[in-house]
């Protein structure tokens, strides 16, 4: 059983089992559900807040923001490129929320969050550089963490700043 960011529950259950005895579970479990359901709310508030901090209402705001990453971020990849030997066929900006970074091994595109202008720059290269290690490994697999750890040696430290700073690192013990 689990609470999904809406706050819906969701519980999976063997095939065959008598629905009865799932809602017996449910009920079971019922402070759980409200304690899980507030924190995820909770969790949901502190989101919105976080990503409210950078304006992106108006033409003039969104210019602004995609002016200043095009600054922060275009240097990053030109150099972590050569470095790696990998060129992304167009890098562009998305303002999307369920990730800082997005690379599509078939058409060789990045895309970068404009949210990442809320994170300090080295939290910012480290985004880069993952989506970068993507060209050469497109999985998450032992391979890919190998390459970021030649040419991100920090990445761990720059996923958990990033986590700190906008308090989105799920929690483990939201599921029951």
């Amino acid at each position: 059983m689990r609470i999904v960011k809406n706050g819906d529950v969701h519980v999976s259950a063997p095939i065959g089992m008598p629905r009865g005895k799932v809602m017996a579970f449910i009920e079971e479990h019922k402070d759980w559900i409200d304690k899980a359901r507030k924190k995820s709310y909770e969790r949901q508030k502190q989101r919105a807040a976080f990503f409210n901090k950078l304006p992106l209402a108006t033409r003039e705001q969104a210019d602004e923001a995609l002016k200043r990453l095009k600054t922060l971020v275009e240097p990053m990849v030109e150099k972590h490129s050569k470095e790696m030997g990998v060129k992304p066929s167009i890098v562009y900006f998305k303002p999307t929320i369920s990730r800082w970074g997005q690379c599509n091994i078939r058409n060789r595109s990045i895309c970068i969050s404009t949210f990442v202008l809320l994170l300090p720059d080295w939290c910012v290269e480290h985004v880069v550089v993952h989506e970068l290690c993507h060209l050469l490994e497109p999985s998450h697999n032992a391979r890919f963490y190998a390459l970021m750890d030649k040419y991100f040696p920090r990445w761990r430290e720059a996923r958990k700043e990033t986590h700190r700073v906008c308090r989105m690192k799920e929690d483990k013990k939201d599921r029951a």
